[in-house]
């Protein structure tokens, strides 16, 4: 099984403290082998310079005949083997060797067949490179941690303002098209302007462009609606003076049609505009749903497994039932069944299933599906309604194997006491 890490390890914060870290503890680590090589390099050939001239006095003494220094002698206790035959071999060494517990500097000569050899202490030397070390990490882990608070809190910073901008993006996305960034880098041009806040001022920019435009097509489809409202209802008056006949039939349908599409494009406008008023009030569910099927006029089996009371507007929720039930009969086939369980209302039909765009990405106005088959505005008009009153709406294909498609809408159950 492979191993999944946190999803805090994938954030940007995390990802540069890593990267500093292993940076930090790189170049201390390079450092401090530097440092440590070089101070001991040092430290030794200060301590063998000591030992090589201590020698020299002891070997100028003993072939002078006097009194050896003190820590000299011949073939002393405790001299290293191997520094010992170096001397006979005829030459001169020195090797650090531990002596009675303590860290020497031994350096030995030939003479006589023997080895003369003299000690110095070593223990302060190795002392110092031992602090030298301390030192090294203690500061190193300052630096460290010094370092991964600055970055941190720089990183922070530029991160903060990305998610800023990221929150900004999701609410344009979900519709509100006043959300602005409003990096202020961006607002004075004597201010330099990083990535950052390039990446704000395109956004911004792009919500401002975006926002003129849909209010421009928002304005002219209810300008629209507006101006073909006032003729409409004059042919519709017109159409009804004719005389009867299939003519009359036909020329009547399809003003309703155009009239009912105009209510449509004014009700769309409505909800474009994100300024409807919701007037709530607490409702029976179940029996609202059998009241919207009954005024459809349409063979509607309605189904209640567990009634709920819901806190909304009647009209609007009327309206997305009707939508749902009619375009259930208009596009699938029957039995259309009207479920409540609860606060959640499905209208399933058993046709040939929603299209895959709009189960993907849910009704697109005036898109057709083959010859003259669509949803127009319907659904389309449903998923505002729902919107607006906090509901939500799901299209899915329907799952009991049977066929057909299911439209689901979720509600918020009140509390009735």
């Amino acid at each position: 099984m492979r191993l999944r890490l946190p999803s805090w390890t994938a954030t940007l914060t995390w990802k540069s403290a890593c990267f500093i870290a292993v940076m930090c503890c790189s170049l201390a680590a390079v450092l401090g082998a530097l440092v440590h090589v070089e101070v001991t390099r040092q430290t030794v050939a200060a301590a063998r310079e000591k030992a090589l001239g201590k020698l020299t006095d002891a070997v100028s003494a003993y072939e002078a005949g006097e009194t050896l220094p003190p820590e000299s002698g011949l073939d002393p206790a405790g001299l290293p083997a191997e520094l010992r035959a170096l001397a006979l071999s005829g030459q001169r060494g020195t090797l650090v060797a531990d002596h009675d517990g303590r860290p020497t500097m031994w350096a030995a000569a030939p003479a006589d067949g023997q080895a003369l050899a003299t000690a110095v202490d070593y223990g302060q030397s190795t002392r110092a490179i031992s602090g030298l070390d301390n030192a090294i990490i203690g500061s190193s882990v300052l630096a460290i941690g010094g370092t991964l608070l600055v970055g941190a809190f720089a990183v922070t910073r530029v991160t903060r303002r990305l998610h800023q901008t990221a929150t900004v993006a999701r609410r344009i996305t979900q519709g509100d098209l006043d959300a602005r960034v409003g990096d202020p880098r961006t607002k004075d041009p004597a201010r330099h302007q990083d990535e950052v806040a390039i990446v704000a001022g395109a956004l911004d920019t792009m919500a401002g462009s975006l926002q003129a435009k849909l209010q421009s097509e928002q304005r002219f489809t209810a300008d629209v609606a507006h101006e073909l409202r006032t003729p409409l209802t004059g042919l519709q008056a017109a159409s009804e003076l004719l005389p009867e006949s299939r003519a009359t039939e036909l020329v009547q349908e399809r003003v309703r049609t155009m009239r009912q599409l105009t209510e449509d494009l004014l009700e769309i406008s409505r909800l474009d505009s994100g300024r409807e008023v919701v007037e709530t009030d607490l409702h029976q569910l179940g029996r609202l749903a059998q009241r919207v099927v009954r005024a459809s006029g349409t063979a509607t089996e309605v189904s209640v497994v567990r009634d709920a009371h819901v806190e909304t507007d009647r009209r609007r929720l009327e309206r997305v039932l009707g939508n749902l039930v009619a375009n259930a009969h208009k596009h699938g086939r029957a039995p259309v069944v009207v479920t409540v369980d609860g606060p959640v209302v499905t209208v399933r039909d058993h046709g040939d299933g929603y299209p895959e765009y709009l189960v993907t990405h849910g009704p697109q106005r005036f898109r057709t599906e083959g010859a003259g088959k669509g949803h127009g505005l319907g659904l389309t008009i449903a998923v505002g309604q729902a919107e607006v009153i906090g509901a939500r709406l799901a299209f899915r294909q329907a799952r009991d194997g049977g066929g057909g498609a299911e439209a689901v809408l979720t509600l918020v159950e009140a509390v009735v006491p």
